[in-house]
């Protein structure tokens, strides 16, 4: 029997006024209490051990993962933005270079792009959210470098016509899979399609750690041996740096931990496609449109992301119900204050400001019961 620490209210009345069962947009401790004991054991394994960097846990990890998603190797980094960065810096993408990215992702996409002092060009989303690959090659110049898919709240992207796209201009392919642990695009998983798939574990994700931690995924042994090198000082041996790298090592802690979770992901993963299953087949009101699958691609569901055209009003209403919410994103990376040089205004691209203005994420994490499932349902439903 699996044992989850329960933390809400049953709905009751105080002086007259119903009290409602306190629903999080995510619960990162239901996920703890279902391996505690594994998760527990794995630390103090760790700890025992006195070997602390880049030991055993992460070489194993570094396997089974690189396995798991069906690439030749795997790096462990210390977060997923050192993925994206260091994956653009390896691959000589800098400035005067343009990298195609949508217009819905999460900043840390573009980031990525520009800590290298490269041009991130925005494309607009499709009815997925994802990448819309019919109008990618409208975009491409003579600067174009690469493309950066992400693959979105779970969801894999359209990614044949994408790896098509780049096959024929000659353009490098870069995943960001952040989101997308163990999500499939015609039976091929996330961050095996492109030259690098980059990972975030932070512990909000499908495949969280308890702390920040990454990692890229590749089939190419030069850039398995440069990424290994880059994230230990610019050093393959102690004291003889041959470039200037960074300290972007995933530790021996998490990545203990990150292996527990790997081998509990797809139990994990069928969990939170039962609860999305059960949001698909009883979420029935006009006012709410619900995420589609792409044609030939699973779904992950790091996120379960509606939209709504009267989306402040339903928070309000689903916060009297102390049924917490989520924004995925509320400004567009083109329209945050950062990016201000690039001379984006408001209605440069439409499509990704309409859903920055209306998406919602709603309550979905592992050990979310039943009770809690059905509350928000019943309260989407009469929402009026």
């Amino acid at each position: 029997m699996v044992f989850i620490k329960v933390l809400f209210y049953k709905e009751k009345r105080i002086g007259g006024k119903k009290k409602y069962m306190k629903i999080m947009p995510n619960r990162m401790d239901r996920g703890f209490y279902q391996y505690q004991d594994e998760f527990e054991n794995k630390a103090l394994d760790v700890l025992r051990s006195g070997w602390y960097v880049l030991g055993n846990e992460v070489s194993a990890f570094e396997e089974e993962f690189a396995s798991y998603v069906g690439t030749k190797y795997c790096v462990g980094l210390a977060s997923g933005l050192d993925a994206l960065w260091i994956a653009f810096r390896l691959l000589n993408i800098g400035s005067g270079d343009e990298v195609l990215v949508q217009g819905n992702t999460y900043i840390a996409s573009v980031m990525g792009i520009t800590i290298n002092n490269a041009t991130p060009i925005f494309i607009e989303p499709d009815e997925h959210f994802g990448m819309d690959p019919e109008k990618i090659e409208q975009a491409i110049t003579d600067k174009t470098k690469a493309i950066l898919v992400t693959h979105l709240y779970g969801m894999a992207s359209r990614m044949d016509e994408i790896v098509e796209i780049c096959k024929k201009h000659n353009l490098k392919l870069v995943e960001d899979c952040a989101q997308s642990h163990g999500a499939c695009y015609n039976g091929k998983m996330t961050g095996s399609f492109g030259d690098i798939g980059c990972f975030s574990f932070y512990p909000s994700k499908n495949l969280g750690a308890f702390g920040d931690a990454g990692a890229i995924t590749t089939n190419n042994p030069e850039l398995n041996k440069a990424f290994r090198t880059f994230r230990n000082y610019g050093s393959q041996k102690r004291y003889y740096n041959e470039v200037v790298g960074a300290n972007s090592r995933l530790d021996e802690l998490q990545a203990g931990l990150l292996r527990i979770r790997l081998k509990h992901l797809d139990e994990l993963t069928e969990e939170k496609c039962k609860i999305a299953e059960k949001y698909n087949k009883e979420i029935k009101n006009p006012l709410i449109k619900l995420p589609k699958v792409v044609d030939g691609a699973s779904c992950v569901w790091h996120q379960y992301v509606i939209t709504c055209e009267e989306r402040d009003r339903l928070i309000d209403y689903l916060n009297n119900k102390e049924i917490g919410t989520i924004i995925h994103y509320p400004v567009p990376p083109h329209l945050q204050e950062c990016y201000k040089y690039l001379g984006h205004k408001v209605g440069d691209f439409p499509i990704t400001e309409y859903l920055a203005k209306t998406v919602l994420s709603i309550p979905m994490y592992n050990g979310m019961t039943a009770e809690e499932q059905n509350i928000v349902i019943k309260a989407i439903n009469e929402f009026k």
